[in-house]
This record gives structure tokens, sequence and C-alpha cells, in this order.
């Protein structure tokens, strides 16, 4: 492996810290002994990371925003794995657009999607409604489950596939027991990272939230606005390491299916 020379690697730290700085400076403001957000903090508490666990508020929120992420994780990774199987074993007139489709929200504004959403959703009567959120939100998590099962599929020897069928084994019993097995990593790493688009996602979810029903990322969007407690920062830090354990998790995943 070549080694990669002293400037260049002092380089890629300095960059890194450039871009990481602004993120970690939330985790000692979400420790300040102040009523404020500043930095540097006049001391350290942990009265703010208290007031999160035992709001009512926070609590609701977090609790809508891990069962909306749920489902779409579970709905984003069952649809994206049979959609993934069709463009990887299927030959069909239109799979190259079809494919376009299916990932053009990772390429598309979201605003444009959340507004497109919204008009649609509000005929169906089911804007501001916690399935209505969920699928969405499913919708913009489906291009990772597929692209991780897509890799997923390119590693499967089809050989192990023909053999369990000359030995008699259906369609669904060949799946089960032999396809299913080795993309499982894959559909891991693409729930993982459904469930982060979700657990993060705000612009769409301004749209389709209502009093009732709001997520975490609306709630601090909505504190930040009112007020400026170190409250926020403290549900930022907290979501920002379920985040990165849940990211790296997902990566660990992809190496493993590749390795």
């Amino acid at each position: 492996m070549m080694k990669l020379p002293l400037w260049l690697r002092a380089y890629g730290g300095m960059l890194v810290i450039f871009l990481l700085g602004p993120s970690l400076m939330i985790i000692p403001m979400s420790l300040s002994s102040g009523r404020t957000l500043r930095f540097p903090p006049p001391g350290y508490s942990w009265q703010w990371y208290e007031t999160l666990l035992t709001s009512s508020l926070w609590l609701n929120a977090a609790q809508t925003s891990l069962r909306v992420g749920l489902l779409t994780a579970l709905a984003a990774t069952i649809l994206g794995t049979l959609t993934a199987l069709g463009l990887a074993r299927g030959r069909f007139w239109g799979r190259n657009a079809l494919q376009a489709l299916v990932l053009s929200p990772m390429i598309i504004p979201l605003v444009l999607i959340a507004i497109a959403t919204f008009a649609v959703f509000v005929r169906w009567r089911i804007a501001g409604s916690l399935w209505g959120l969920v699928l969405a939100h499913t919708v913009l998590a489906l291009p990772f489950v597929v692209i991780n099962v897509l890799a997923s599929l390119r590693t499967v020897d089809r050989t192990l596939e023909l053999a369990a069928a000359n030995l008699g084994a259906g369609p669904l019993r060949c799946f089960a027991y032999v396809t299913l097995p080795l993309i499982m990593p894959g559909m891991l790493a693409g729930a993982l990272f459904a469930f982060i688009t979700s657990w993060d996602e705000i612009v769409v979810a301004i749209f389709l939230t209502s009093p009732r029903l709001r997520t975490l990322p609306i709630v601090m969007w909505g504190q930040l606005r009112t007020e400026l407690d170190p409250t926020i920062a403290a549900a930022a830090t907290l979501l920002t390491l379920l985040t990165t354990l849940i990211f790296a998790l997902g990566l660990w995943l992809r190496q493993r299916q590749t390795a």
C-alpha cells in the first residue's frame, strides 16, 4: 500500500478539522452553565441534558422521529430490495429509465420534492399524518437501499442460485435460502442509511408535520426561532452522535460485504 506524504496527510487532517469544527463546537455549548447559547461557555453543567430528557416536548418529538424512522427503514428496505432485484435480474424495456427514476430523489432539490409532495398529500388528505410523513421519507430513503442492495447483488455468485434451482428449489425458496443471506449485509446497510435519512430530514417534514406530529428536527428548528437556550445544543449533540454511530455501522456493513 502506498504511503501518503506527510504534507498530504497534514492537509487532509486540517481539512477534516475545518469541516467538523463547527459541529464539534456544539458539544461544549451543550454543557454550558449559562442560559443562552455562548461559546466559550461561562461554565459547565449537565442541566440542559436533564432538561432534554425530562421535557415532554423533546421526548415526544424523539419518539415521533424514532417511530417514523423505523417505519421508513422497514418500508424502504422491503421496497428497495424488491426494486434492486428487479433492476439487477430483470431484462425489460425502460430498465435504465426506471433506475434513474428511483434514484432521482438524491438529485432533485428537497424543496421541490416537499412542495410537490405537500400538494399531492393535501388532495389525498394524509398531510400532517404519521403515514404521510413515512411515505414521503420512504421515497427519499429508497435510493440508499437500492444502491446498497445492487452493490450486494453484484457480488453474489449466480452459480449458487443456479445450483439451488437445479436441486429443485423454487424461486422463493432459492431467494430465501441462497440470495437473501448473501445480500443481507447490503440490506442492513441500506436500512441504516434509510433510518438516518428520515431521522435527520427537516425540509419535507416542515411541509408535512402538524402541531400534533412533530419530529425532533422540527422541534429543534422551532426552538431555535423562539428560544436560544443550550437545550438545543444538547439535542443536536445527541442527534449527531446517534447519526454518526449509525453511519459508521452502515459503512462497516458495506466493507464487510465487499471484503
